[in-house]
């Protein structure tokens, strides 16, 4: 099974995609998408539309799993993550893909198995899990492969079985 985590942001979008295969994990790709601060809102999230929609058509994923948005307090950025959720969703359904989101808790619970754990914790479970040799960056980028990872391990009771504790991994490809 072939998922993409997408961390949704205007400025940047994070991915991440990852071959799940019973208790084997492949990294396939993980890259950021980066819009110019200088261009009005709609030409940004129409550029993050077609750059997914070209991520999408080049690894061709079966699940895309998103970050849902938090609360935060500066009403302006969460408007734009937003918006930008809103872009990768529209990505996904318009690739006919299968589509799960997961709140920030549910994605640290899947890859740490703590819903509580710290940032840090995250990002060094995604680095060990994948067998990279460092922690991708940016954050955003690392974020989504800890979504990739999230949606793998739910969806263990349906055909896949992987387990965060339980990790062997597979080599990089394509």
């Amino acid at each position: 099974m072939r998922v993409m985590g997408i961390d949704p942001g205007t400025a940047i979008t994070g991915y991440g995609i990852i071959d799940v295969e019973g208790n084997r994990l492949a990294v396939v790709a993980y890259d950021c998408i980066r819009t110019p601060a200088g261009l009005a809102m709609p030409r940004r999230l129409q550029l993050l539309y077609q750059e997914l929609l070209a991520v999408l058509d080049r690894y061709r994923p079966r699940h895309v799993a998103v970050e849902e948005l938090f609360f935060n307090k500066n009403t302006r950025t969460a408007l734009a993550v937003g918006q930008a959720r809103g872009v990768a969703l529209l990505a996904a359904v318009n690739s006919s893909l299968e589509v799960a989101e997961y709140t920030p808790l549910e994605v640290k619970q899947g890859v740490t198995g703590y819903g509580r754990a710290a940032k840090e914790q995250v990002q060094y479970m995604v680095r060990a899990l994948l067998a990279l040799p460092e922690i991708p960056r940016p954050d955003d980028v690392a974020d989504a492969l800890a979504v990739a990872l999230c949606h793998a391990h739910r969806q263990g009771g349906r055909g896949t079985a992987f387990n965060p504790r339980e990790h062997h991994h597979g080599g990089r490809s394509g």
